[in-house]
């Protein structure tokens, strides 16, 4: 009897930490690694928007009262609700911004999930390149153990490195200990760091098979490898090189700025002195969705709502140094 009263515990508490991963905190947590409450989150993540919006927001609720104002002193400033005509162009106006905050939503959605995706191929890579340069590469000297912990440790700086590439910062102490300071040196001075340390891997690989250390098929997979690499690289430069059409963004602000000035129009009359709080609520609403698409449509910034760069590089980092102390342990046993 204990023994089932053991096992059902055990059933519940598993359906309870299973909860807990499901709840919004515990997404945000696997997401940043962060451990936060249900408001501390939606703090965080609002703080990235409202701020960029909260000037239209005031103007739109400022110009919904001045509405209210010179209808309640009885000047004529709402739409007659006789005109079939005006009625049907205003809701043929509203399907076309819809639609149009629709794809640029869903655009800027995909670019955010393509980066993601090249992210989580970049640490596949990263992992498989590892294992095979543990495994393929003959140690011929005890020297030889310390360049190939070198070498992987290179494949983690560069992720680091292609992070701050990314977002556009030069090389800083993050890699320091991933590289000897001969190459932190060097680093610095690429215009593309990168690139450099993607060649001194290569140029490890092509040495260790004129020492016979691997045939030339291992060196080929393990070039194939690093190719994954480099075009991992090269797709998260299209998406931060190539954002959407500005032509998109201005037209979807002017589109925002004439629905939040007709809107107190045709709501006044109804809603007197709310009309301005209501103005200033849907002008908030819907410039909060632009702002989110024009934030995630680049994702490998610092904003709250965009991809979690540091936690990735870090679980790589994790992953590496736990390979280079089982090969140690492997070797020595």
């Amino acid at each position: 009897m204990s023994r089932s009263n053991s096992t059902n515990l055990l059933e519940r508490c598993k359906k309870f930490l299973s909860r807990k991963k499901n709840s919004f905190t515990g997404k945000y947590y696997l997401y940043t690694g962060e451990k936060l409450n249900w408001f501390q989150v939606c703090l965080r993540l609002e703080t990235s928007v409202i701020p960029v919006i909260l000037p239209w927001v005031i103007f739109c609720g400022v110009y919904g009262f001045l509405v209210s104002l010179l209808n309640y002193l009885g000047f004529s400033v709402v739409f007659a609700h006789k005109s079939g005509v005006l009625t049907n162009a205003i809701l043929t106006f509203n399907i076309g911004f819809t639609l149009l905050l629709v794809f640029r939503t869903n655009t800027a959605n995909e670019r955010f999930w393509e980066g993601r995706r090249l992210w989580g191929s970049l640490v596949n890579t990263v992992r498989n390149l590892a294992q095979g340069i543990f495994i393929v590469v003959k140690e011929q000297s005890p020297k030889d153990r310390g360049k190939k912990e070198a070498t992987v440790r290179l494949l983690v700086a560069f992720a680091i490195a292609m992070k701050l590439h990314l977002r556009g910062e030069p090389v800083d102490e993050q890699l320091a200990p991933l590289m000897s300071d001969i190459q932190y040196f060097k680093l610095k001075d690429t215009q593309h760091p990168p690139l450099q340390i993607a060649f001194w891997i290569r140029d490890y690989l092509q040495h260790q098979h004129e020492r016979n250390c691997i045939n030339i098929y291992q060196l080929t997979a393990l070039h194939n490898l690093v190719d994954d690499l480099v075009n991992i690289l090269g797709g998260c430069e299209r998406i931060l090189k190539t954002p959407l059409p500005l032509i998109y963004s201005i037209k979807l602000r002017q589109l925002l700025l004439i629905f939040c000035l007709i809107l107190p129009l045709e709501i006044v009359t109804h809603l007197t002195w709310w009309t301005g709080v209501i103005t200033a609520f849907v002008s908030f609403t819907l410039l909060s969705i632009e702002e989110i698409g024009s934030e995630i449509e680049e994702p490998f910034g610092h904003d709250p709502n965009d991809l979690p760069l540091d936690v990735i590089c870090n679980t790589m980092r994790r992953n590496v140094e736990e390979l280079i102390i089982s090969a140690a342990s492997s070797a020595r046993d």
